[in-house]
């Protein structure tokens, strides 16, 4: 007779008569076995590999679903030849004997991929599409009823994010604008100096800053700060279920969270690439005053003889078109946002990418458009 004096009190070895015999005994628990679970499971895996052993399972006073499953994997899911067990046991067994194996997962490689991934793409750039179109719509609608009736125009509502998506945006714009203006000047100057037309550097920094820098800056600037906070906004009011209680009060969400954020933000577009441009051109003039010597009275006073008025006005509409275009792709990737933090994040990152992309479009159809504007 041989037992292991780590596991003697889980099991017995003997050998009667020329036939080998293991003795089951105690608990098969996960409670009792949670210490040696490992260890015991191994030791009798090993037993399993002699097909002439004997199970004696009788001595088992309890035994849940960890004992059974740990029993199971060592005879590899097949009972013994010889097995004794009691009523009890013989009925948990039986139900395991009768479970459907499961199925190795045939891996095969699909040729047909990208079209498969394309025809996805147009589809998810269809249901965006659709869902812009159908915002827009319901703007419009909502804009005919405030009209209709100025008493429900959200005035307070537009007036904050205007202080948000504008005034707090005033300091990092004026930043970026001064250092851009400055890198701008400083590299147009070292050229322009090769050819001895430092003058021309007004002509440069006017025409390149006012009718396209400043308002792709500020845009650029706005749809990573504003556009990502109102999709972060709207997101968190649908995990929150904010929205779900708005539409139980009968309060429209286009109309009083949708609206004022595309009017805000229209609103400060403009005045926010006005500023941005002035930061620019004066980080220009400085840098212009030290590299070439040229004074800031005259920088200010050839100005407005180098830019044409049409490029000022330009940048502003451009401003306005960009500003609404962010605001609105705010609000439909967080409307479209699922109650989940795991949504939440996709969405504010996505919303971001998506409106810097159509920033830089919008500019370029500015750009083939108007072409000819105030260039002369």
């Amino acid at each position: 007779m041989r037992t292991d004096q780590t596991l003697t009190q889980w099991y017995q070895l003997s050998n009667e008569q020329g036939t080998q015999r293991i003795a089951l005994v105690g608990n098969y628990t996960l409670t009792a076995l949670e210490h040696v679970l490992e260890t015991l499971a191994g030791e009798l895996t090993q037993q399993a590999i002699n097909p002439d052993l004997h199970w004696d399972l009788t001595g088992i006073q309890q035994m849940d679903t960890a004992g059974m499953m740990m029993l199971w994997h060592a005879w590899n899911a097949q009972r013994p030849k010889q097995l004794q067990l009691r009523s009890e046991h013989e009925k948990m067994f039986q139900r395991l004997e009768h479970f459907p194996t499961p199925q190795p997962v045939t891996q095969y490689r699909d040729i047909l991929w990208p079209i498969t991934w394309l025809g996805q793409l147009v589809l998810l750039l269809w249901q965006h599409t659709v869902g812009l179109i159908t915002l827009i719509g319901q703007l419009l609608i909502d804009v005919v009823y405030l009209i209709r009736h100025p008493v429900y125009i959200p005035w307070r509502e537009i007036s904050a994010n205007l202080f948000r998506t504008g005034a707090q945006a005033l300091g990092i714009t004026a930043l970026v604008g001064f250092l851009i203006g400055i890198v701008l000047s400083y590299l147009s100057s070292k050229q322009l100096q090769l050819f001895g037309a430092d003058i021309f550097i007004i002509n440069i920094l006017g025409i390149s800053i006012i009718r396209e820098l400043g308002p792709m800056l500020a845009a650029i600037l706005v749809a990573g700060r504003s556009g990502s906070s109102m999709t972060a906004q709207l997101g968190v009011m649908r995990v929150t279920q904010e929205l779900d209680a708005l539409t139980v009060m009968g309060i429209s969400h286009s109309q009083r969270l949708i609206l004022p954020k595309i009017v805000g933000l229209g609103i400060a577009m403009p005045l926010l690439v006005m500023w941005t441009s002035t930061m620019a051109l004066l980080g220009g003039m400085v840098a212009a005053e030290l590299q070439l010597g040229l004074s800031y009275q005259y920088f200010i006073t050839a100005l407005p003889d180098s830019v044409p008025i049409g490029n000022l006005w330009l940048g502003l509409g451009k401003g306005v078109v960009c500003g609404m275009v962010i605001a609105l792709i705010a609000c439909h990737f967080g409307l479209r946002i699922k109650p989940n933090t795991e949504s939440l994040g996709e969405g504010t990152t996505t919303s971001v990418v998506t409106a810097i992309t159509m920033v830089i479009i919008v500019d370029a159809i500015f750009a083939v458009i108007f072409s000819d504007v105030g260039l002369t």
